[in-house]
């Protein structure tokens, strides 16, 4: 039996370690930068710390920041031009419709442009026209034109220092020297603004605000019960803020007619429109003295036309427009001044002279119809893409009234306004029925010859308003004068029957001769509706008719 070798036992001392101590393999590995800092390992006392802007930040900042510049410039570049392309396509669009001398700085033409646009709205008879601000500029027109340093250099005074007259103010200026075009545009804004003027007749402008109302809304002592604005508008203004809104149209056609440089035409036209004013003013003298004025003028170039009381000689042959237009303009202003004896006799001397006009010749160009197709699409595209390039020329000058009308579709609309007039005048100056039968037979004449001139083809804008006029006061006044007569009509007939003369005489029962008369002149009505620019004021009649 072996004997047994006792056992040895190694120990294996460990490194003495104070306490509290971490142990060398915790300490290495919570020391390590490789290990993940995440949230559940981290200490809850501690704060992570985090990198907001890196480097890949800062340069996604700066493209982001680069591309805001580039849109905003290049979205504030595309609107400012596009504003700049509508505006220009604008100014060639009112150019084109209103044409402006091109003797004018741009800044007046752009004005004048804009004036006559915001009058423009009239036209579609809406109302809506802000007529202060277009006689605000219309004066800031005149104004420039009137300044030697902008637009009105070389204007010279009629007599030396000027003419100052009551009530009307300077005279006007010799403008003689300037070109047909400037003086055109001249005469036109001023007519323009005494349009103006006539609008705001009546009405006050606040100081305080410099805002136009009507003088019955202003709260002062001359108005006791002043009536309420419109609903939106602006606070009525005080007596004490207030002054007039507009000079008086007076003003202006006085310096129309005391400017040397206007042709004839258009100085008969602004006595005319005096005279008109003047007469709705109810100042019968003054609009005689006027209408005699503007007759002088039409006169003074033709000698022995007219006698004394404007009738015009049985001989003349083609008289000038300006003489009928001045005569005509006379016999209506004796008329609504119910003195029918004095202008009953001037407007058949105007209808005789006017039957003597030569008619339009027919020519072979006029007779045939353009052919408009043949001209090519090669053409019409030149020609669309010349005119959008090359600035439109300004229009001719129009006729200045001194050469005889022709007797076209115009001047036969004239006519039967004319005859319009005679008819009235015979209905109402004499109550016999001769005299009536021969009013209504005028009446007639002239609705049928407006009626065929309106549904003529190729007729022009001119003559249509002309002849659309004429018709709507004939149907008017034609009307008028049948219902009275039906209704008298009428009246006789219930006296007939309850007399004691028409005991045993069977009575008919059926409707009068003017009873028939008025239902044909409904159906005329209504007929000539679709050719009427107003179909609800073909029941119109003139001023002067009392029946």
């Amino acid at each position: 039996m072996r004997p047994r070798l006792p056992i040895r036992r190694i120990l294996f001392l460990r490194p003495f370690r104070p306490p509290n101590s971490l142990r060398p393999f915790t300490q290495n590995t919570l020391i390590s930068k490789s290990r993940p800092q995440l949230p559940f390992l981290s200490s809850p006392n501690r704060r992570p710390i985090a990198r907001f802007l890196t480097t890949e930040r800062k340069q996604w900042i700066k493209d982001e920041v680069r591309k805001a510049g580039k849109y905003t410039a290049v979205i504030w570049t595309g609107s400012f031009l596009l504003l700049v392309i509508a505006f220009g396509v604008q100014q060639e669009w009112l150019e084109r419709k209103f044409p402006s001398p091109h003797e004018w700085s741009w800044v007046t033409r752009k004005d004048y442009r804009s004036a006559r646009w915001n009058e423009d709205h009239d036209d579609d008879g809406n109302n809506l026209v802000d007529w202060a601000r277009t006689g605000e500029a219309y004066r800031r027109l005149l104004k420039r034109l009137e300044d030697p340093n902008i637009d009105g250099a070389g204007l010279d005074d009629v007599v030396e220092g000027g003419i100052l007259v009551a009530g009307v103010g300077k005279t006007g200026y010799d403008i003689s020297m300037k070109p047909e075009s400037w003086r055109r545009g001249y005469y036109e804004i001023m007519m323009g603004a005494a349009r103006a003027a006539e609008h705001l007749d009546g009405w006050v402008r606040d100081r305080t605000r410099n805002v136009a109302f009507p003088a019955s809304v202003v709260i002062g002592p001359s108005n006791p019960n002043p009536r309420p604005v419109p609903p939106g508008a602006k606070s009525p203004p005080r007596e004490e803020d207030c002054e007039p809104a507009f000079e008086s149209p007076d003003t202006y056609y006085m310096k129309i007619l005391t400017t040397h440089g206007f042709t004839e035409k258009q100085r008969v036209d602004a006595a005319l429109a005096c005279g008109s004013w003047l007469d709705y003013k109810q100042t019968p003298e003054a609009a005689s003295q006027i209408y005699q004025w503007a007759l002088d003028i039409a006169t003074s170039s033709s000698a022995d036309v007219v006698d004394s009381t404007a009738i015009l000689h049985p001989e003349i042959r083609n008289p000038s427009a300006n003489i009928l237009s001045a005569t005509t303009a006379l016999a209506v202003h004796h008329a609504l001044n119910k003195r029918l004896s004095e202008a009953l006799p001037i407007f058949i001397s105007v209808l005789r002279a006017r039957r003597t006009l030569q008619d339009v010749p027919a020519t072979m160009r006029s007779t045939l119809i353009p052919d408009e197709e043949n001209d090519g699409i090669w053409k019409a595209a030149t020609s669309l893409v010349r005119s959008a390039i090359v600035a439109p020329a300004y229009p001719p000058p129009p006729d200045d009234g001194t050469a005889a009308p022709l007797r076209g579709p115009k001047e036969r609309c004239e006519e039967a306004g004319i005859m319009t007039y005679i008819g009235e005048i015979l209905y109402a100056s004499k109550q016999s029925r001769t005299s009536r039968e021969d009013g209504l037979a005028w009446t007639r004449e002239a609705v049928d010859i407006a009626e065929e001139e309106l549904r003529r083809k190729g007729i022009g804008k001119d003559a249509k308003i002309t002849c659309k006029q004429c018709l709507a006061v004939g149907l008017g006044n034609w009307m008028t004068m049948v219902t009275k007569m039906a209704k008298e009509e009428k009246e006789k007939q219930a006296a007939n029957a309850g007399s004691w003369l028409a005991f045993g005489i069977e009575q008919k029962d059926g409707i009068g001769r003017w009873e028939s008369e008025e239902q044909v002149i409904k159906e005329r009505m209504r007929r000539s509706a679709e050719i009427l620019a107003t179909p609800g004021k073909s029941a119109g009649s003139s001023n002067f008719l009392t029946v």
